[in-house]
């Protein structure tokens, strides 16, 4: 979860995960656009739930830094729901995955976590919390992980997306941006804007993203 693991993605844009798994026999893509301070990243993900109950991500995005050469980091994890999130009720989950920076050698990053979420207003407002721990290669350091986020409904297809996270020691970034659906449960279009607490300029970030996600394809 955070910066460097962009699946501890939730359904973008939320960086907070949420205790929801693609569809069964069903996949998804989510695609995004997001500009640094002196950088860009251009990121593609998709996700199959082949089983029913076990969501497999396997994507991967390249990094471009002013005066730097472009680096590729892969992500793969699998998520599963212990406890369905109902409406108006909650639901519990667990993830686990690694990130793989071209610029190391030898080595990743791991990762686990869980997901919770709290539904209200018959589905309107749903909170989202995360645990988690991270396996640092670089650094050969753990780290604890959180995030807190909500999603609220503005209209039928229209969502603000609202958290806050972080996966080291210091002030936590921010999440502000919006959600809206071009075809209900298929297509869907975001844009955020973040920054980190107390921070200037050159910790913000925007982006731009697209989710894509498919019917049943299997009995």
């Amino acid at each position: 979860m955070g910066l460097c693991a962009p699946v501890a993605h939730a359904a973008r844009p939320m960086i907070t995960d949420d205790a929801r798994i693609v569809d069964a026999k069903a996949c998804q893509v989510e695609s995004w656009a997001r500009k640094n301070h002196g950088g860009t990243e251009f990121w593609a993900v998709p996700a199959c739930n082949f089983t029913g109950n076990l969501e497999l991500t396997l994507g991967g995005g390249r990094l471009r830094d002013d005066g730097n050469p472009s680096t590729t980091d892969t992500v793969l994890q699998g998520k599963t729901v212990l406890k369905p999130l109902q409406t108006n009720g909650w639901g519990i989950g667990l993830a686990a995955g690694t990130v793989r920076h071209s610029l190391a050698a030898e080595g990743r990053d791991w990762y686990a976590y869980v997901p919770a979420s709290f539904s209200f207003k018959d589905d309107r407002v749903v909170l989202h919390a995360n645990l988690g721990w991270m396996r640092e290669h670089a650094t050969q350091r753990n780290h604890v992980t959180w995030g807190l986020g909500s999603e609220t409904q503005l209209s039928e297809r229209t969502w603000l997306i609202a958290e806050t996270f972080s996966q080291n020691q210091g002030r936590p970034y921010y999440q502000l941006g919006l959600r809206h659906w071009i075809v209900p449960g298929h297509v869907q279009v975001d844009t955020t804007f973040g920054n980190r607490f107390g921070s200037r300029s050159d910790t913000q970030w925007i982006s731009i993203g697209l989710r894509l996600l498919s019917a049943p394809f299997l009995p």
